[in-house]
């Protein structure tokens, strides 16, 4: 039995805009600590958390503001650059392994002050299936907020903030007498986002069809389809297709997604998109008269990736913008002749309760046996980008972007 010491602690998110969701809720928290008696928590104060001091305090838990002397810093989204503290092991969701550009400086800067850096989108099994996300959660609030567009965009019905409700049974609780027009609901993803956009719709009773019946054949009442890679690309050499090696191989396969753009109304990008992989539509494919789309709730949010309308992420609070299909550029949300975008790239954070109790969970099934006691799967070594002032060697491909080049 692993008997090594550790002092963990649990920080305060600070990230603009900021995230109220946790990695540990006071009851995960407790468990933590009954569970792995070599373990030692604190909890660094916060006023944004869905979770107040005061719960983390009556659970009895050490809430403090100063966690220099932890070895283990859990978080969720992104850390501040100036609050990360030389030769801590950090774990959080980095968003660096797809070297996106705005997050260069927080690489360059891990590296630089010898961090331990473990990716919580980098936990897997042997199988490579993700062990924790929340992924779950966006899918809920991604397609509630695409409803929400919807009956904004055409004033039919309003719907409540999906931050503003307590809760998920609440979210649900607004859907139950909702109306739909005749109209075509479009989900792509076959992972946990796109289940969990499915458990929205679920409320409305809709009817589900198969791609074939949602391409070619007319519906008198609202009708939804969610399609997987198999549907939405193929092989350029005409092979059948393979989830597997598609996976492995995306620049071998070409988009045959262009008959859903002609019939979709609401659609709601929930994929998991490799850079390699084929954009599932270009700016001419929305410039084209048979363009159909007119919300775009992009769960996904690649930006400036497959859905050439994400043009940007959007925010909670502020998290409708609009597409202008001929000049390629932003414009009014709710602007008749453009396509509303919803790119809100936190959602989950729109239901920090709820989604921070699954996570946790997941965290204390899935996780904390490797992190707290032998790595016997590697899972925390998969997990690790960067350790000692270097790359790891899994994830060397980052060090041309680590360098700016």
């Amino acid at each position: 039995m692993n008997r090594k010491k550790y002092k963990v602690g649990i920080l305060r998110e600070t990230k603009t805009p900021p995230d109220r969701r946790v990695p540990l809720t006071p009851s995960h928290a407790t468990d933590l600590l009954r569970e792995y008696p070599n373990v030692e928590l604190k909890i660094q104060s916060s006023d944004l958390r869905c979770f107040t001091d005061e719960e983390y305090r009556n659970s009895g838990l050490s809430v403090v503001n100063d966690i220099d002397d932890c070895d283990i810093l859990i978080g969720v989204k992104e850390v501040h650059i100036p609050t990360l503290i030389p030769e801590k092991t950090y774990l959080f969701f980095s968003h660096t392994t797809k070297e996106q550009s705005y997050n260069r400086k927080l690489l360059q800067e891990i590296v630089k002050k010898k961090i331990t850096l473990l990716d919580y989108e980098y936990l897997t099994d042997r199988n490579n299936i993700r062990l924790v996300a929340f992924g779950r959660w966006a899918g809920i609030v991604g397609a509630y907020n695409g409803l929400r567009a919807w009956g904004e965009r055409f004033g039919t019905f309003y719907l409540k903030p999906a931050h503003e409700c307590h809760d998920l049974k609440e979210l649900l609780g607004h859907l139950g007498q909702l109306k739909l027009p005749v109209m075509k609901i479009l989900i792509t993803g076959g992972g946990r986002v796109a289940h969990g956009a499915l458990e929205t719709f679920s409320a409305l009773n809709l009817k589900v069809v198969t791609p074939d019946e949602f391409i070619t054949k007319s519906f008198n009442e609202p009708v939804i389809c969610q399609i997987d890679a198999d549907n939405y690309v193929k092989r350029i050499d005409r092979s059948g297709f393979n989830f597997q090696h598609f996976f492995n191989n995306p620049k071998l396969y070409e988009s045959t997604f262009r008959p859903y753009i002609r019939v979709t109304d609401l659609y709601i990008p929930c994929h998991y998109w490799d850079p390699d992989s084929p954009a599932f539509m270009t700016k001419e494919d929305m410039k084209a008269g048979d363009f159909r789309m007119k919300v775009i709730a992009d769960v996904s949010c690649d930006i400036k990736g497959p859905v050439p309308s994400t043009l940007r992420a959007s925010t909670i609070a502020n998290p409708f913008y609009g597409y202008d299909p001929l000049t390629c550029k932003e414009t009014a949300a709710f602007e008749p002749s453009g396509i509303t975008v919803i790119a809100v790239d936190n959602l989950p954070g729109e239901l920090p309760r709820d989604a921070s109790e699954d996570f946790g969970k997941l965290l204390l099934e899935k996780v904390f046996p490797s992190l707290f006691g032998e790595d016997r799967e590697g899972i925390i070594e998969r997990a690790t980008i960067a350790e000692n002032g270097k790359l790891t060697r899994s994830y060397a491909y980052l060090q041309d972007y680590l360098e700016g080049k």
